[in-house]
């Protein structure tokens, strides 16, 4: 055999061995594609989630595998047990909790049945001797919500999705610097994700003055490591254990109507004095020790407002928080408990709504039987996949009555709820799958009429800068919108 032959039947022979070893693992990809949409197919939460990862996971699986395995995790492993832990510290603090709560402990739904049930999605019960007040955007919501930081004696806990060195930002830190300089104590959760961009300068500069700032760490523990799919999405400022605030707002400064384009920016908070911040507060307490795995000291004695005639600072009030922790989903059936019990009217307001098929037939239902059911919706999107993905659910409900408003002035991001004359929801959550399932959220619901009059009042201003979206602009729509909303709507839950 000559050199040329012995060197022709080597490269022969690594050629084919190079062949049989990238076949060998073009059939161990498929493999686990294959065995990872059995397993999407068996966890995964809803159909609609099912059925978009197994197509992915076959079709796609070298692309596709790594990314289920980092997003699509159904349940956040080790949250419910470090609550519990060895010393049971959560479990102990609301049994201290529960009989300072006795006296003021409320009951609605032995007045109204629609709310039967709903205590049992909560941690804490409904309490009487709460007030709540809105917050109307950014330069309301801020001014507030520091005012309260600037006055506390003893302690500030914050919780924010996004945190950012911008203006706000940097107004919020010298706040905190200052008080963390008089003694007070600051605590301060924000999340990874939701909190990329922020500088390690912003938190060293905090850390240095005292303030105990620390990011949520999802991916903590041996098997989060790689998960990126659950972020903490609640916004919280208390303050004392006597002034909590939650909202839609980040700390940003698009907040503040200062967005390159999507200004001004309308968003809507809830500032709260009574009982129920001790509740607002236990959910903080919750994600602090899931971070930190220690309890701060905090005030656990819950103060009922002093009522005086007509100020309305006796309403009850519930507050929720829910997360991908939760024994059952409890997000989303708190939003179609709600939905379902609406008797005359039914108004909401999300950025996003790519609703699951539960939540559009219990609007579907709602509209039927003479609900004055509106969504309200942002006409200029943050995000266009998710603008998409709702044209699907919109061309499911409004043939059966449901009506849908594009707000036009700026953009909407406030999380709202309306129930008839009485029921009244502000918080986190959107009306999509990731508020559903995936994130952390913390809504209040007040029962008062009064609150539910001043919601009304806000929510008709804002129906005057819309535009009605009409069924013959839905008809419209061209074949290739139609089926582009629809697989957007299929992928909504990869999103």
């Amino acid at each position: 055999m000559g050199i040329s032959d012995f060197f022709s039947s080597s490269t022969a022979w690594v050629v084919a061995n190079q062949s049989g070893l990238a076949a060998a693992v073009a059939a161990f990809i498929a493999l686990l594609g294959i065995l990872s949409a059995l397993e999407a197919i068996l966890k995964t939460r809803t159909a609609q989630g099912a059925v978009a990862w197994a197509i992915v996971l076959i079709v796609l699986p070298p692309l596709f595998v790594p990314l289920y395995w980092i997003f699509g995790r159904r349940k956040f492993r080790g949250y419910a047990i470090a609550k519990r832990g060895d010393t049971r510290a959560i479990e102990d603090l609301i049994r201290e909790l529960a009989p300072q709560l006795s006296n003021i402990e409320t009951y609605p739904s032995r007045q109204d049945s629609r709310l039967l049930g709903l205590n049992r999605l909560s941690t804490l019960p409904f309490t009487r001797g709460n007030h709540a007040r809105l917050l109307i955007d950014g330069e309301q919501a801020f001014a507030d919500m520091f005012a309260h930081i600037r006055a506390a004696k003893h302690y500030v806990l914050l919780e924010f999705y996004i945190l950012r060195s911008d203006r706000i930002g940097n107004e919020l830190a010298e706040i905190l610097v200052k008080k963390a300089e008089e003694g007070v104590s600051v605590y301060f959760i924000y999340d990874e994700i939701g909190s990329l961009k922020l500088p390690r300068q912003y938190v060293q500069r905090l850390r240095a003055a005292g303030v105990q700032i620390v990011p949520f760490n999802s991916t903590k523990g041996a098997g989060n490591r790689l998960q990126l799919n659950f972020r903490n999405h609640r916004k919280i400022v208390i303050c004392d254990g006597n002034y909590a605030a939650i909202s839609g707002m980040n700390i940003g400064d698009e907040y503040r109507h200062q967005h390159p384009v999507l200004t001004p920016w309308r968003d809507t908070g809830l500032a709260i004095t009574g009982p129920a911040v001790q509740a607002v507060q236990l959910s903080f307490v919750e994600d602090w020790y899931w971070a930190q795995e220690s309890l701060p000291p905090l005030n656990w004695t819950p103060t009922p407002c002093d009522a005086a005639p007509g100020d309305h600072s006796d309403q009850q009030m519930l507050i929720i928080g829910t997360g991908p922790a939760d024994s059952i989903e409890s997000c989303a059936l708190f939003f179609e408990t709600l939905i379902h019990q609406a008797r005359e009217r039914l108004w909401i307001v999300s950025p996003y709504f790519v609703p699951d098929t539960p939540i559009i037939h219990a609007l579907q239902l709602a509209a039927m039987r003479g609900v004055d059911v509106r969504i309200m919706l942002p006409e200029q999107p943050d995000k266009l996949i998710i603008k998409l993905s709702s044209f699907s659910a919109i061309r499911e409900t409004l043939p059966h009555g449901v009506q849908f408003y594009y707000y036009q002035c700026g953009f909407l991001h406030q999380k709202v709820m309306l129930v008839d004359d009485e029921i009244s929801v502000v918080g986190t959550a959107n009306l999509d799958n990731r508020s559903f399932r995936l994130n952390f959220e913390i809504s209040a619901l007040v029962y008062d009429q009064g609150f539910a009059g001043e919601l009304t009042h806000m929510l008709e201003n804002d129906f005057k800068q819309c535009r009605q979206l009409l069924p013959r602009e839905v008809a419209s729509w061209s074949l290739i919108r139609r089926l582009a909303s629809r697989c957007a709507y299929l992928f909504a839950p990869l999103q």
